[in-house]
């Protein structure tokens, strides 16, 4: 079986390879299937961050509570769904509903400082993953051996920078692509066009759970992988945006 490697760790060589040893008496997965999966999970974020959202909005003081809540629940919860795949039938609905509590809140403080981010946001974060949907359909986009190194490479080091700044923080470095002025505006919009790069490495796996026959019983767990990426882009390009109006 060809399981092509890639960035993001839902989707790792090894544990794709273990997918189709179990549940082998259940049908194939198919691509409508998890789309299906993944727009449930996106309707259980909703679902949960319109609760944190509103609760913004009234300065309810459970608020903090939840975002920590949420926070932890989604940590916790993306681990077990990439440990257990065979159990993300329970654990991926679990972290679209931690992740949701954190999403809400994290959007109303960014809709606090610029009217209509959110909906740009959202709007972007379609526009960009219809885009990269279509590039890789007609070919414009493959994940090709330097293709999947290039992007695993850049995410890598992306998630060491951020690693890094927090780590800075701590000893009272404030170090923050805001302060960069437009370099640190040109940094971030390469950050998402990486984070938009990555789900050309989701969609082949996908395509290729289909065509190893992955069970249908994972298209939970693909479509958790590709909510991964796209929360991924949404809070980038959330970020990208107060960075272009402050410049402005």
């Amino acid at each position: 079986m060809n399981f092509e490697k890639t960035s993001n760790p839902v989707f790792s060589e090894g544990r794709l390879r273990g997918l189709t040893e179990s549940f082998a008496g259940t049908g194939p997965m198919t691509m409508a299937g998890t789309a299906t999966k993944t727009l449930l999970l996106f309707a259980l974020v909703l679902l949960t961050g319109s609760i944190t959202w509103k609760m913004f909005g009234v300065g309810n003081t459970a608020l903090v509570p939840c975002m920590i809540a949420g926070g932890i629940g989604a940590f916790i919860f993306a681990i077990v769904n990439c440990v257990k795949p065979d159990k993300s039938y329970i654990f991926a609905p679990l972290y679209a509903l931690c992740e949701g509590l954190l999403l809400g809140a994290v959007s109303a403080m960014y809709a606090a400082q610029l009217d209509g981010i959110v909906l740009s946001a959202v709007m972007l974060t379609i526009a960009v993953s219809a885009v990269v949907f279509v590039c890789y359909r007609f070919g414009i986009l493959r994940a090709s051996n330097t293709f999947v190194k290039v992007i695993t490479y850049a995410t890598i080091g992306i998630a060491v920078f951020y690693l890094l700044s927090m780590v800075l923080r701590l000893f009272g470095v404030n170090f923050s692509l805001f302060n960069l002025g437009w370099v640190g505006i040109l940094i971030q919009l390469v950050i998402v066009g990486i984070a938009a790069l990555n789900l050309v490495l989701d969609f082949s796996n996908v395509e290729n759970g289909i065509q190893n026959g992955v069970p249908a019983h994972y298209e939970w767990y693909y479509g958790f992988g590709l909510m991964v990426t796209l929360v991924w882009i949404y809070l980038e390009i959330l970020r990208l945006l107060l960075m272009l109006s402050r410049r402005n």
